[in-house]
């Protein structure tokens, strides 16, 4: 692999050292650069914890200043309206990273959407309830969590599950950490390790690793990791009694209801039949396989027509539009909405994408500015100076600016800015750097605290006080992040 980061990497500006025509440069040399990337962490942290500036805006200010504090000049970070050839750092990552992530992030959000709207989750929590039983309930739940959390965003499954959390949690009468935690560590792990979720996304765009890699690997990594989970989840379900919130169950059959005839109003009208667990399965599981197969044909197969068409279908952007075509057609056109409702479920989802995009672009416009400054050179010079090996350094890395600053996505794509130059010195293989991606997606779920969205909405939608949740949210996220890096550590010995 030649150029593990951004399309600018590859450009002359990139490999340029620190230059000498920035406004701003204070110290030259390798000090002076390592003192500029201090100063700019620093800043994102402060701007975004203390003063409660947006992450995309906190991300392109510090990226603009550690630019000329480096050296980069105005031309280099912005262009000019006299050369249209010139280079823009800041244009080119943000269109390198957004090329690439933009259309699955929105192709994926869409397919959880419909989904959602279809009550495929629904479908999927009873089947697994009934076929597990009562005494396998919160195994059932977690379950529900993984396979539901694929294509839906963390936020969402919450909502749309919470309910049938409510409902197994009353029936037992036990605690309703017994039935969320798993369900919750099914939805965190695949949010944090599975495409088409923004962060393993996002990094894999940064280090330029094939999405059938990323998927392979998280499925390897996350799958004991949950399982690590679910064994805490058991145990301290039983020690700490929640009981189920009364208002918040009167509250998710208003929000349930309001959605109906939100529904209704769109022109789809809810159906008495629910819809087939194997549809949903089938919807869910299409894109997962056709990428990862067209991943490993150019391992089992030679230039051939045959290998061709497998990498067409297996391409993320005409394999995850397969799978929302499939959506479209099985879960709404067949039982019986209109055109006109399924172009208003799409769309309607896409609203809150506009964010999530945002501080993903602004994360590949930093991690452009420190590979084209030299700073991030300067990074690399001094971790391999260290002697920590680069997985051990991503996961550290991620976990600190996990915890300082809450938000996973700023820990993913500021990370994979940061270490992509180690991993460019080296002839590393797809498949280890997708296990670099997941050491840095562990550690962007670390200890989930106060300074976290996640943190706040799981204690309101399940009831949990403060320091409840700290008990139980905040170590179970970290007994994930903790257990997918042990397993991606160990098997990055072997590849």
């Amino acid at each position: 692999m030649s150029h593990p980061s951004l399309p600018l990497a590859a450009g002359a500006a990139a490999e340029a050292p620190p230059h000498t025509g920035g406004l701003l440069l204070l110290i030259d040399g390798t000090a002076g650069l390592l003192t500029v990337a201090a100063i700019g962490i620093a800043l994102l942290l402060f701007l975004i914890i203390k003063v409660r500036l947006q992450p995309f805006v906190a991300l392109l200010g510090v990226s603009i200043a550690v630019g000329l504090m480096a050296g980069l000049s105005v031309t280099e970070l912005f262009g000019t309206v006299q050369r249209s050839d010139a280079v823009s750092t800041i244009e080119s990552g943000m269109g390198g990273i957004l090329g690439h992530v933009a259309i699955i992030i929105g192709l994926g959000t869409m397919l959880g959407a419909i989904l959602e709207v279809s009550g495929g989750a629904a479908v999927l929590a009873s089947r697994l309830l009934g076929l597990f039983g009562e005494k396998r309930a919160p195994l059932a739940m977690g379950i529900t969590g993984l396979i539901f959390g694929i294509p839906v965003f963390f936020d969402v499954g919450i909502f749309v599950l919470a309910p049938i959390v409510y409902a197994a949690a009353k029936r037992s009468g036990k605690s309703i950490l017994l039935y969320c935690l798993p369900l919750l560590a099914g939805l965190s792990v695949t949010h944090a390790f599975l495409p088409p979720h923004p962060g393993p996304v996002a990094a894999a765009g940064l280090l330029d690793v094939d999405l059938g890699w990323v998927i392979l690997m998280g499925v390897v990594t996350g799958l004991p990791a949950v399982v690590a989970a679910w064994v805490y989840s058991a145990w301290i379900g039983k020690r700490i009694f929640v009981a189920v919130p009364q208002d918040m169950v009167e509250a998710a059959e208003e929000s349930r209801q309001a959605v109906l005839d939100e529904q209704r109003a769109a022109g789809v009208e809810p159906r008495e039949s629910p819809v087939p667990l194997g549809t949903v399965l089938g919807i869910i599981g299409t894109p997962l396989l056709l990428i990862l197969a067209s991943t490993f044909s150019s391992i089992a197969l030679d230039e051939s027509t045959l290998r061709s068409v497998v990498e067409f279908f297996g391409h993320p952007f005409v394999a995850l539009t397969i799978a929302l075509f499939m959506a479209y057609y099985l879960l709404g056109i067949r039982r019986g909405w209109s055109r006109k409702s399924l172009e208003t479920v799409s769309t309607s989802s896409l609203k809150p994408v506009g964010n999530i995009l945002l501080v993903v672009g602004a994360g590949g416009v930093f991690g452009a500015v420190l590979k084209g400054s030299g700073v991030a050179q300067a990074l690399s010079d001094t971790f391999n100076d260290v002697g920590l090996p680069v997985i051990v350094l991503s996961y550290l890395i991620s976990v600190v600016l996990r915890v300082a600053q809450g938000s996973a996505t700023v820990a993913i794509v500021t990370t994979a800015g940061i270490v992509a130059p180690l991993l460019s010195e080296g002839n590393h293989s797809q498949a280890f750097v997708a296990l670099v991606i997941m050491a840095i997606s562990a550690g962007s779920i670390f200890a989930s605290h106060v300074n976290d969205g996640g943190f706040w909405m799981v204690a309101k939608y399940f009831g949990i006080s403060e320091r409840d949740t700290l008990k139980t949210w905040t170590v179970l996220e970290s007994v994930l992040s903790v257990a997918g890096f042990v397993v991606a550590a160990v098997l990055s010995l072997f590849v």
